[in-house]
């Protein structure tokens, strides 16, 4: 089967990536064959630690295709970075501003292109202190909606044991398990051709974090919770003084 090709850029990412995971984990890939080998594919995936795009791309990339992350645009200005980031055509994420539809138009051209498209829907590292997924932003529904493409669930576990951004741990030593495992195709077949409004929106994004939820469990070998993980809105000034 050849290599989908991904130029100097992806090449250097490779040479930088592949090396970076064996030093820091002994990592299993598990559901490699179920990516297709050609064509459009969405991949929808957890995020428990910054780590997880390295592990998200090199898994793709042993699938032999090349991956196209929605990220986040500021992630284009760090040095050198930015610059792979940009030469590989990773799609930017413009959130609260005139642009913020942007990259939805970029990730739904991309898979008609028969590209690779990832998401991790919810927007950053969870904040689900066992690490499962939290509630989820309704851009990875209006992705998955705007073209009949198969959808994948993929799951990382491990990551967060070598760098937790919240708990402001590095820990690349002993090298830690890592699993990144994709699933099935998610069963689309009851929203296709559906009135996209809100409601549907908030259905589809449940249902498709859901099946990465399930996954995630079979990875970590107990049930998952029944709920997604919501972070308490924060009280404002005037609401704590009528409580008191």
């Amino acid at each position: 089967m050849a290599r989908e090709k991904g130029g100097f850029w992806v090449g250097l990412a490779a040479f930088l990536f592949y090396p970076t995971i064996k030093v820091l984990s002994r990592w299993r890939v598990e559901g490699l064959d179920r990516l297709p080998a050609s064509g459009p594919a969405l991949v929808v995936a957890n995020h428990i630690s910054y780590l997880d795009p390295m592990y998200s791309a090199v898994f793709v990339h042993k699938a032999r295709r090349v991956p196209r992350f929605l990220a986040k645009n500021t992630l284009w200005k760090i040095p050198v970075f930015g610059s792979i980031l940009a030469g590989s055509e990773q799609i930017p994420v413009y959130r609260e501003s005139l642009d913020a539809q942007g990259s939805l138009r970029a990730g739904t051209a991309a898979l008609a292109n028969d590209k690779v498209v990832v998401i991790y829907p919810e927007g950053t590292i969870t904040r689900d202190p066992e690490g499962w997924p939290m509630h989820s932003r309704t851009g990875v529904a209006r992705l998955a909606l705007s073209s009949d493409v198969p959808v994948y669930p993929m799951v990382h576990w491990g990551t967060r044991e070598i760098y937790d951004k919240y708990g402001k741990k590095f820990s690349p030593l002993p090298r830690k398990q890592v699993t990144v495992r994709c699933g099935d195709p998610i069963d689309m077949s009851a929203y296709r051709g559906r009135e996209v409004d809100a409601a549907l929106l908030r259905e589809v994004t449940d249902h498709l974090m859901a099946a990465v939820r399930e996954l995630l469990a079979e990875v970590r070998g107990e049930p998952a919770p029944s709920t997604f993980f919501r972070q308490p809105r924060p009280v404002r000034p005037s609401e704590g003084d009528a409580a008191s």
